[in-house]
């Protein structure tokens, strides 16, 4: 009975726990130091990315790092304004999906939903052409929508139409490894605004696109149109 109990035992470790275990070691290893994918929960990036988006994000963008740990092996050139990143929050360490909106050595300020890069105001225009989420048409009175230029990276941003919500808040100067983070949508997003800046170690990749997504305010239904979207 001992013999045969080891004998299924041998088997059923050689033949499924040892071949999961290996697969699972390597998804976790893929997903911890080159590629991941992050649900978004919140709207705090609207119309860019929606509730619901599965977003990927390439953690090999800004540097490699050792695998399940924080620390980096090699590091390259850092993010650039405009990118969308995956970070900590220096508030209370969850992952938030932002847009860098300044970089070491910028002085950054936001007046009357103006962003201004070292003394300059952002470029808006009329989002013309560009395609603004369906669910957000029928609301369309409720929210401005403003094409944003960021170092030629052209992203829509939204606010109230009648709020002052937007917080605005006097020139902050970047130091070096410093970045500062904001929502597209400008009167709803937890950002730097309230929280400061986040530091480059902080920062785990750039979003290149949304993988899939599903509409929470619909029974989860897909939303084909935005899967494999790639984003700006």
């Amino acid at each position: 009975m001992r013999k045969s109990w080891k004998k299924y035992a041998g088997i059923f470790w050689c033949e499924w726990a040892k071949p999961f275990l290996m697969v699972a070691l390597v998804v976790v290893t893929f997903r911890s130091a080159v590629a991941d994918w992050n649900d978004v929960p919140t709207g705090s990036m609207k119309p860019t990315i929606l509730e619901g988006d599965r977003i990927f994000v390439n953690k090999m963008a800004y540097g490699v790092r050792f695998p399940l740990t924080p620390f980096r092996l090699l590091q390259w050139e850092g993010p650039k304004r405009g990118d969308i990143v995956v970070c900590f929050s220096p508030h209370d360490g969850r992952r938030l999906c932002k847009r860098v909106v300044g970089v070491p050595g910028d002085v950054v300020a936001y007046r009357n939903k103006c962003l201004y890069i070292n003394g300059q105001p952002m470029q808006y225009g009329d989002p013309g052409s560009v395609s603004i989420p369906k669910q957000y048409i029928d609301h369309a009175s409720q929210y401005q929508y403003s094409l944003e230029n960021l170092d030629g990276v052209d992203h829509l941003v939204m606010t109230h139409s009648q709020s002052s919500r937007g917080l605005d808040f006097s020139p902050v100067e970047l130091n070096s490894n410093e970045y500062f983070m904001m929502g597209d949508n400008r009167d709803e997003s937890f950002d730097s605004r309230y929280f400061g800046v986040v530091l480059r170690k902080d920062i785990l990749g750039k979003v290149n696109g949304v993988v899939m997504s599903l509409n929470p305010d619909r029974v989860y239904t897909p939303r084909w149109d935005r899967f494999l979207l790639g984003l700006q």
